[in-house]
């Protein structure tokens, strides 16, 4: 997400350059930042995403202890 804004910013610094139009100077900081944060609540959000689904494939999961710590298989 940060990328793309990044290379957005960079073309439009580049379409100034070579003429193509007009990009007001102060619009790389507020442009950079708000790309850093909508990255931050992505991440967060898949992060979120992850833990919640891990949870319940968890939960699904038996809970049964494995026969090999029961103490009822013999001994050989």
């Amino acid at each position: 997400m940060a990328g793309l804004v990044l290379i957005g910013v960079s073309v439009a610094y580049l379409g100034d350059v070579g003429g193509a139009w007009d990009t007001p100077s102060g619009i790389a900081v507020p442009a950079v930042v708000t790309g850093l944060i909508v990255a931050g609540a992505v991440n967060w959000a898949a992060y979120r995403l992850r833990r919640r689904r891990a949870a319940r494939s968890a939960s699904s999961e038996t809970s049964d202890v494995p026969a090999s710590t029961s103490g009822s298989q013999a001994i050989k």
